[in-house]
């Protein structure tokens, strides 16, 4: 049976905060910013906004774009590293507002691969047949553990959300390959050590722009697909140069890749979701379109999906 998304939804807090607003309280500029990362802009929630709160918004507008009811719902999967609080999840909390009664609900941890583990877990429940219905949410409140006095970290992220409705879809269809792994032994490299992120950016670099490429290529090859089959990627966004080496990995030209880091930021696990949802919307994604989804995030943990568009 094959899976694929019938419906998405994205949401972001109104607050955007420019280039231009953190250099007025920290030692950065916006060309800094933008010829390092590709970051214009960040959109930071409120204090007031929990991370259950982005969910639900971008969860309501993908229930609303795939046509079905909560109630529809069988299993919520929620990936995220920074909940309301330890539990209950924000998945379970999510369940709860949406009255999807049906639904059982779970958390999973990957830091900016989170959305990629979920969707591949979600998947398994559609294709055994155990579940039809599948709500992937992937989102982030990381303003909560950003240190604002270090501009290594704070510049990079941003709070966001993005969601998709999982079902079956029609043979050729949906995911057709993917890959997930993980290096415990670079976990160092990208981690929260006690209420902030931590990052040795050097070697984050460097294995991103490794294992972007490889993953990559890798789906394309277990789905039987090359390179020139690829109509769209879609990066996780975190680092601009790191997105042009995935890029130039699958010799895609410029117009074929997603580029929203510059609105948004890094939004770790809400990252590649919220892309999906605004290049479709503008248009860049079409039925019958092979898409190419590739991750990588702290663990140090990877992933990357190859899907044919439509249902």
């Amino acid at each position: 049976m094959g899976v694929g998304i019938w419906g998405l939804g994205s949401y972001v807090p109104e607050n955007r905060v420019t280039n231009d607003d953190l250099a007025e309280r920290m030692d950065t500029s916006d060309e800094w910013i933008k010829s390092r990362t590709g970051i214009e802009a960040r959109h930071l929630a409120e204090d007031t906004q929990n991370t259950s709160d982005l969910a639900y918004e971008a969860a309501k507008r993908a229930l609303k774009a795939a046509n079905i009811n909560a109630e529809d719902i069988d299993l919520i999967l929620v990936a995220t590293v920074t909940p309301d609080q330890p539990f209950p999840t924000v998945s379970n909390a999510l369940q709860y507002r949406l009255g999807a009664t049906k639904a059982a609900s779970m958390d999973v941890a990957a830091a900016c691969s989170g959305f990629m583990y979920a969707m591949i877990t979600g998947s398994q429940f559609i294709q055994t047949n155990a579940y039809k219905h599948v709500l992937i949410v992937g989102v982030e409140k990381l303003s909560k553990i950003i240190d604002w006095e270090e501009r290594s970290t704070a510049v990079l992220f941003g709070d966001g959300a993005g969601a998709v409705v999982l079902g079956p879809v029609s043979e050729g269809k949906g995911i057709l390959s993917f890959e997930l792994g993980s290096d415990g032994s670079g976990g160092k490299h990208l981690s929260q050590q006690g209420p902030y992120i931590q990052m040795n950016g050097r070697e984050v670099f460097k294995f991103a722009v490794r294992q972007m490429g490889e993953s990559a290529v890798n789906v394309l090859e277990q789905a039987g697909l090359t390179k020139e089959d690829v109509d769209f990627l879609i990066p996780h966004q975190a680092n601009i140069r790191i997105m042009e080496a995935a890029r130039e990995r699958l010799q895609l030209p410029e117009e074929k890749m997603s580029k929203t880091i510059h609105l948004y930021g890094n939004t770790s696990a809400a990252s590649i979701p919220l892309s999906l949802d605004y290049e479709l919307k503008q248009g860049k994604i079409k039925d019958g379109d092979v898409i190419v989804l590739v991750g990588f995030g702290g663990g140090l943990t990877w992933g990357a999906i190859a899907l044919r568009w439509g249902i």
